[in-house]
């Protein structure tokens, strides 16, 4: 089997973070934060261990300011709801994923707030003078994918952070491509709300993700409820990082969390993208060879995240992707990526593309297979 979807999730994990996860349900199995025993408390090392892990790979020097979510698009929806005020506008890129896009979209069709999508080329590449343009009065919030999940095309964030901060506009990073993969540093970059998935390139289980929040931002919290922390009051803490994070907490998924970080750590980050890197660009070189294929985004090989979509002319993406999958063992993700406005973007509305994001246990081996099978699919076609 070659598993072509690590930009859905990662798999496999580094066996370290599976056996994190068993040790976690069998030696701590309490519920942090709880009660004072022995395991409660082993239990809320692990969370925050894994805290302390994830604010030196940001760069973030307080971790109380690092909130555990259920993903990227729970912290993208408490941080793009939780700020907001009614009049407020603000800016987003045409690149961006629903989890950006559909939470925008029920403010604005609330009238609470208005909303600009700037428009990259059929590249998927920005202008970020059209980001400055953009910026009216009112303007509150510029939120920006950090690479598409279609294209792999890094978005320049620097940039854009540079711009908000002479604007004194709070800016907002979608990372959940690229935690675990890019040098993120939310202090060089001017980040002050920063949302991150867990299962992806960080390398955790399913349902772990969170959000950073720049010292002293004030966001609304969305929900409150029980946190082992000031239980005399009927008020809900307005600390973080319990203030976003009542009820009881997901251990066992942070524990393989923060193995997953403490794996990227050992590797070294800087060696995991550039092995990344170097794949990626082996793949697209070897699918451009092939006539029949089209191939969509910028392909700059420092600004290329490992995600390549194309598809094969006179195939639909969801049949190629099917083919591979049921006669290869190839799986791989057709279709919008669940990012329509990036699709519209680059010309491939409504029928998508197919997807191959590659993750660090993947080869170059697999590649060869991969490309293969597509040649066959094709001279299959044509006969």
């Amino acid at each position: 089997m070659i598993y072509f979807d690590n930009a859905a999730t990662t798999w496999p994990k580094p066996k370290e973070v599976y056996k994190s996860m068993e040790r976690c349900m069998k030696e701590a199995g309490a519920n942090p934060g709880r009660s004072g025993h022995q395991m409660a408390i082993k239990a809320a090392k692990i969370i925050y261990n894994t805290r302390e892990a994830l604010a030196n790979l940001f760069g973030i020097k307080d971790s109380k300011n690092i909130v555990f979510t259920l993903n990227a698009t729970d912290a993208l929806n408490i941080g793009i709801k939780g700020l907001l005020k009614e009049g407020d506008h603000v800016i987003a890129t045409s690149m961006e994923h629903n989890s950006v896009i559909r939470p925008l979209t029920y403010l604005s069709q609330n009238n609470f707030i208005s909303t600009t999508i700037v428009n990259c080329n059929n590249q998927g590449v920005l202008n970020t003078s059209d980001i400055k343009n953009a910026i009216k009065k009112n303007t509150k919030l510029i939120v920006a994918t950090h690479a598409s999940n279609v294209t792999g095309n890094l978005m320049p964030i620097q940039e854009i952070g540079k711009i908000a901060k002479e604007n004194n506009i709070i800016f907002m990073v979608d990372a959940a491509q690229t935690a675990g993969i890019c040098d993120i540093s939310v202090e060089k970059q001017n980040i002050d709300l920063l949302a991150f998935t867990g299962h992806k390139s960080l390398f955790g289980p399913q349902g772990t993700g969170g959000l950073c929040i720049r010292e002293g931002l004030e966001i609304e919290s969305l929900r409150q409820g029980g946190t082992g922390s000031s239980s005399e009051s009927e008020n809900h803490p307005s600390f973080l990082p319990d203030k976003f994070e009542s009820g009881t907490p997901n251990t066992v998924g942070l524990a393989g969390l923060g193995a997953g970080v403490e794996f990227i750590q050992k590797k070294g980050l800087k060696y995991i993208f550039e092995y990344k890197k170097d794949l990626t660009n082996y793949l697209i070189e070897k699918l451009n060879e092939i006539e029949e294929i089209i191939l969509y985004g910028s392909f700059s090989k420092d600004s290329q995240i490992p995600v390549v979509s194309f598809n094969i002319n006179g195939i639909e993406s969801s049949e190629a992707s099917y083919i591979l999958d049921q006669v290869f063992n190839i799986m791989s993700r057709p279709g919008l990526h669940c990012a329509p406005y990036a699709h519209k973007t680059i010309k491939t509305f409504p029928s998508g593309t197919i997807r191959f994001s590659l993750g660090y246990f993947n080869t170059k081996e697999e590649v060869d297979i991969s490309v293969q099978a597509i040649k066959h699919i094709i001279g299959e076609k044509k006969r």
